[in-house]
């Protein structure tokens, strides 16, 4: 479907890619990897053609519908549901022209159009564009909100839901998840799986590209390197490359000291000065083993407090929200060592609390009680917005610590790589990555006690995720977190925190206890209610009541689409595994006893076989339930 024949892609003079060589096949989806700056965004841009190679051809054939998410959305009169209708352009086309010929009373060409609209599904597009809205947490009430009205996360949502509208064989998604929470999440990983067509996806959550990808290409070094397997079989394939290339690198160098000590010794010895000579040519051949330099760029830790309070602050019988009370009755400690994260709908008040507890938003009813020595850091969702452009990294620390040394400041700064002149360059010439990275540090520099964290992630990459966890797990007071990156919960927090209609309770189970009953209720409500509770315990229950034969009708539905969905997909893996098999059926494959085109071969065999059982096993499940609904 999309190949590359040996590209090199330059930008502002840097070599973003060199001598590419790829091809990616109809069907596959692959994560694109990589640092910040790298060259991600640029090599979508490549494909889309508004960049061109220096070097090389990019294949793409002209039948291949590509559906990608633009930069931004104006904030127009233009309603929620018409704009997300609009992805499809086909479809509006259509649909303006039996406008026309209806406007002007022209009915000889309805009939072909009306029967075009059918066949491009259009009576059914408004539904389909609700449940995308729906999916990615609007309300019923948003669908006729002007584009206008909406914040600029939302309008990002609008702009995912209007991309995955976009009829498509190639979709293109840089860092989907941002601005999204986790239900939305989940629910895009589930229309992801539904995805017939060929995937890139940008992304620094590990959990949501090992639940979207079978594939990863890798951008490092001007060269990208694919492999088959989610984000984690890469990891683990990756550290093995990098172990062998360690022990090659090692190898190599007591090599080449031997031999350029053999050089020092007797180059004008006249008895070895041939042995000399062909000791310097095969180091001027020698393909050298790249060292390997794997360690972060970014080690820091959260300056803590001196003193700690116990608790640090407690809520009592307290009613949150601004003019109106969103949460009621909200009571809760937290005391030095407490991790808790917090669960709950778009827009249930889990950022409501966090504001209160951290006293920005005074309390409706109730008392706040802060802890003698009381000591908060507080990341919001605006905090990177919130920076004075103007000023250094250097600044706010200074004026925050203005007794602290320059080389302190300077050393504190480089654990979250800002280093040389870039102390001093002003936040407006940031990049979002880097004014994220300098928001963190300036909160974690207050030495708190307690960190009100909500979405720290937005915006950094894999290596600063992981060296945002370690800093949070070494830390000795008090988190609070709202984050829908799931390795961040998962690996920093003890326990949750359920905010829903209008309450906080704690929640008892894990992540996927909570994933598990929003599947359920999604199952279970009607299509455009997003605010169905979710039970703090789970009731398993495949056996419709009579009284719920309505509900047992549509749940008949939705079985009979699942089940012609994935023996679509099985045709389709089916198919893909025939051409991996004729291949590996090929001679010239194992003329080599290790063969790289093998070895992939082998792995993607593996994984389609996987795939179909996975999908067969799913597929008599369904049936059965069919059986017992029939």
């Amino acid at each position: 479907m999309l190949s590359f024949q040996d590209v090199t892609l330059r930008r502002n003079g840097e070599v973003l890619l060199e001598h590419l060589s790829l091809t990616l096949y109809q069907g596959q989806k692959v994560g694109l990897v990589g640092a910040n700056g790298i060259g991600k965004t640029s090599l979508f841009k490549l494909i889309l053609g508004e960049l061109e190679a220096d070097q090389g051809d990019v294949e793409l054939n002209r039948q291949v519908r590509i559906a990608h998410m633009a930069q931004e959305v104006s904030g127009t009169d233009e309603t929620a549901l018409s704009y997300v209708l609009s992805g499809d352009i086909e479809l509006t086309q259509i649909q303006a022209k039996i406008a026309d010929a209806e406007r002007d009373q022209n009915f000889e060409p309805l009939g072909a159009l009306f029967e075009a609209l059918a066949d491009h599904d259009g009576f059914t597009a408004e539904a389909r564009a609700e449940q995308l809205l729906v999916g990615l947490g609007f309300k019923t009430e948003d669908f006729q909100q002007p584009i206008s009205a909406f914040s600029g996360g939302w309008r990002v949502r609008l702009n995912l839901a209007r991309t995955l509208m976009q009829p498509s064989d190639l979709l293109l998604l840089d860092e989907p998840t941002n601005h999204l929470d986790l239900d939305a999440i989940f629910w895009l990983v589930n229309w992801i799986a539904r995805y017939s067509g060929t995937l890139i996806l940008i992304s620094h959550d590990r959990e949501f590209l090992d639940e979207c990808v079978q594939h990863i290409a890798f951008m490092a070094k001007q060269r990208i390197q694919f492999y088959a397997g989610n984000y984690s079989a890469f990891e683990l394939l990756r550290a093995d490359q990098l172990r062998d290339q360690a022990k090659q690198y090692e190898k190599q160098q007591k090599n080449i000291a031997h031999m350029e000590s053999f050089i020092r010794r007797f180059r004008y010895k006249e008895s070895k000065a041939r042995q000399a000579q062909s000791r310097i040519k095969a180091l001027e051949r020698l393909t050298r083993v790249e060292a390997v330099h794997q360690a972060s760029p970014f080690q820091f830790s959260i300056r803590e407090a001196d003193r700690q309070s116990d608790p640090l602050i407690a809520l009592q019988d307290a009613e949150l929200g601004y003019d109106a009370a969103v949460l009621t009755h909200v009571n809760l400690s937290l005391a030095p060592g407490d991790r808790l994260g917090l669960l709950g709908i778009n827009g249930a008040g889990k950022s409501t609390l966090i504001k209160s507890i951290q006293g920005t938003l005074p309390l409706i009813k109730g008392e706040r009680t802060p802890g003698l020595h009381l000591k908060i850091g507080y990341f919001s969702q605006h905090q990177v917005d919130d920076l004075d452009l103007q000023l250094s990294p250097m600044n706010p620390l200074q004026r925050l610590a203005p007794t602290v040394s320059e080389l302190e400041l300077r050393t504190y700064l480089g654990g979250f790589q800002f280093q040389g002149d870039q102390v001093e360059q002003p936040a407006r010439q940031m990049s979002g990555g880097e004014k994220a990275r300098l928001a963190l540090a300036i909160v974690s520099f207050q030495q708190p006690n307690l960190l009100l964290l909500d979405e720290p992630t937005n915006h950094l990459d894999m290596q600063m995720r992981q060296a945002l966890a370690t800093a949070m797990n070494t830390f000795a007071g008090a988190i609070l977190l709202i984050s829908h990156d799931q390795y961040l919960l998962t690996s920093t927090v003890d326990a949750f925190l359920l905010v829903q209609g209008g309450q906080v309770s704690a929640f008892k189970g894990s992540l996927e206890d909570y994933r598990a009953q929003l599947d359920l209720i999604n199952e279970a409500k009607p299509t455009h209610d997003v605010n169905g509770p979710i039970a703090t315990q789970v009731t398993r229950s495949t056996e419709p009541k009579p009284k719920d034969r309505g509900q047992g009708h549509k749940r008949l539905r939705q079985l009979t689409t699942r089940v012609h969905t994935i023996e679509n997909r099985i045709s389709q893996l089916a198919e893909q595994l025939k051409v991996i098999e004729a291949d590996l059926a090929q001679p010239s494959l194992y003329e080599h006893a290790q063969s790289e085109a093998l070895e992939v071969l082998l792995k993607d065999q593996s994984a389609v076989k996987e795939a179909i059982a996975q999908l067969e096993e799913e597929w008599f499940g369904l049936e059965n339930e069919r059986d017992q609904l029939t």
